[in-house]
């Protein structure tokens, strides 16, 4: 899966608005939660780039990437926005 294929997942959990999804839960708790949330996944990438496996670390920068799709769609930034701010940075 690419990480467009993850936000494409993240946006149909919004518009389905099912109750028990993961996304809908964060983003109906607000910018606090999820920025903390973000946050949490950071350190703990963090901790296991520095003293955890390979594994980890790559299970962790999954989780921060899932995070940052969800607070980047708090905001309403989309892909293209992404996509346009990285050709500028070229």
């Amino acid at each position: 899966m690419k990480i467009e294929d993850l936000n494409e997942i993240i946006d149909e959990r919004v518009k389905s608005r099912k109750k028990n999804s993961y996304t809908n839960k964060l983003l109906k708790l607000g910018p606090k939660k999820i920025a903390q949330k973000f946050g949490e996944e950071a350190s703990e990438l963090i901790i296991d780039f520095l003293k955890g496996s390979k594994k980890r670390t790559l299970e962790e920068a999954v989780d921060v990437i899932y995070h940052l799709l969800v607070l980047l769609k708090s905001k309403k930034i989309s892909m293209n926005e992404i996509h346009k701010e990285l050709e500028k940075r070229k």
